[in-house]
């Protein structure tokens, strides 16, 4: 690009192109192609254009309003006229904005791919009256709900290798009547395993949750590299036999406890989900209850051997070294009995498994086998749902896309509590004719936009 341009207008004079407006229009185009198109595979760019996608994206209300207000307030003080450059600046601004407003869209659809991912197990009526959460957190961030529930930080679960393990416990305003049992949910942070904590996930819908009479759970664990395998899990285990046996402090269910969590925690929690009662997991409490009645992994590693070949060329060097400890070929039944895909089984609990199509930490084609593996095998449903431009962590805060997705994660919980209550002792959570669709990648959901599928499997019988 040359340093001057013709000015535009009537008269032949030099003016710099190089201005404020334009260099404002340039990085808001920059944002805004990186979030509709973020960098896959890369070792250098992934991480950054992740975090960047990832914040344009959800965050997208703020950002174009910003941009808008600051452009306005910069245009309003003007008194010379508009440059060649100001000129460009206002078009990539504005092609910016639109942008953004395509991924406002987006986060409002994934109202139609719940809807369809759900509408054969959980009827429309209820979908229709689903509780809502508070909405003003698409536009506002900092509104997740707070005020709808009480908490209770850091309470000790644990304590292991000088380690003292701490929960969050979220409970409703209202404390439990005298004898009621509440349904609980135990949330499980992300972060590779090697960073992360309670404080910062799962908070828009633990608070949602704990508003409709939920008591959540917020745990923390060992973390890599100084925790390796199965440690990680090991806590999860401890914490969620530690519930049960506090269950009457909490007025908690102890017949109904729920899982939930994502990336990492998501691979934990679809361990948590089919590794119910294993001793080897259990050192020290192998006698306490550690099954679950239903999981909902986030955007969660379902295969560590990365079979698939979706994660980059590094990942299985990480695994190795840094959060398993042993090498694949030389311990292959740890690395399998660590592989949520490799301890699927016929008695898994009902499962919902959320994933977004732009995720490029943890690419979609992991969540896709895991899911149609799971469907094939599992007595009881398993839901998927693929939401169109969603990134890794797309509900860490509230969004568009969060407070739709908050909402439908509930509505799931409640079926599989209520379902479940509606059973005879011993008669699976599947009662009667399975209701089911494809989750393979070719098939797309039921009535969902272009790119996106959804689906609820389970048995052997396909609802259309």
């Amino acid at each position: 690009m040359p340093a001057e341009l013709w000015a535009l207008g009537s008269g032949a004079r030099l003016a710099p192109v190089w201005t404020p407006l334009l260099r404002q229009g340039i990085v808001r185009l920059v944002l805004a192609l990186n979030a509709r198109y973020p960098v896959h595979r890369n070792r250098v760019l992934t991480i950054p254009s992740f975090f960047a996608s990832w914040l344009t994206t959800e965050a997208a209300p703020v950002w174009a309003g910003w941009w808008i207000v600051r452009t306005a307030v910069s245009l309003s003080g003007r008194r010379e006229r508009l440059r060649a450059g100001d000129v460009v600046g206002l078009g990539l601004t504005a092609a910016a904005t639109g942008l953004l407003a395509r991924e406002m869209v987006d986060g409002i659809r994934s109202d139609e791919q719940f809807r369809g991912a759900l509408s054969p197990l959980v009827p429309a009526e209820e979908l229709d009256d689903r509780p809502r959460c508070d909405r003003r957190g698409s536009l506002v961030p900092w509104f997740n709900g707070r005020r709808h529930r009480s908490r209770h930080r850091g309470v000790v679960f644990s304590e292991v290798d000088g380690h003292r393990l701490k929960l969050d416990v979220y409970e409703p305003v209202t404390p439990p009547a005298p004898g009621e049992r509440r349904p609980a949910i135990i949330q499980i942070h992300g972060g590779a395993w090697v960073i992360g904590s309670k404080d910062e996930q799962g908070i828009p819908l633990l608070n949602h949750l704990a508003a409709q009479g939920w008591v959540g759970f917020n745990v923390e664990y060992r973390l890599s590299p100084n925790a390796k395998f199965p440690s990680h899990l090991v806590d999860c285990k401890a914490a969620l036999a530690w519930v049960r046996e506090h269950a009457d402090d909490y007025g908690v269910d102890p017949d109904f406890i729920a899982v939930t969590g994502g990336s990492a925690g998501g691979h934990l929690c679809a361990l948590m989900a089919l590794t119910e009662n294993d001793p080897t997991f259990q050192p020290g409490f192998e006698e306490s209850d550690t099954s679950v009645q239903a999981a909902v992994p986030f955007y969660g590693v379902y295969d560590l051997l990365d079979r698939g070949r979706d994660q980059v060329d590094t990942f299985l060097r990480f695994m190795e070294e840094v959060v398993m400890g042993t090498h694949p070929e030389k311990d292959p039944e740890g690395w399998a009995a660590y592989s949520p895909i490799d301890r699927i089984h016929g008695d898994a609990p009902p499962m919902m498994i959320v994933h977004g199509d732009a995720d490029v930490l943890v690419p979609v084609g992991g969540a896709r086998r895991f899911t149609e593996a799971l469907g094939r095998s599992s007595s009881n449903p398993v839901v998927y749902v693929e939401l169109h431009g969603a990134q890794h962590a797309f509900e860490v805060f509230p969004s568009f896309r969060t407070v739709r997705t908050v909402e439908y994660v509930e509505r799931f919980l409640t079926w599989a509590h209520d379902h479940r209550a509606s059973l005879a002792p011993g008669e699976p959570v599947q009662a009667g004719p399975p209701a089911v669709g494809s989750a393979t990648p070719t098939m797309s959901g039921h009535g969902t936009g272009p790119g996106t599928r959804s689906a609820v499997t389970g048995g052997a019988r396909r609802v259309d």
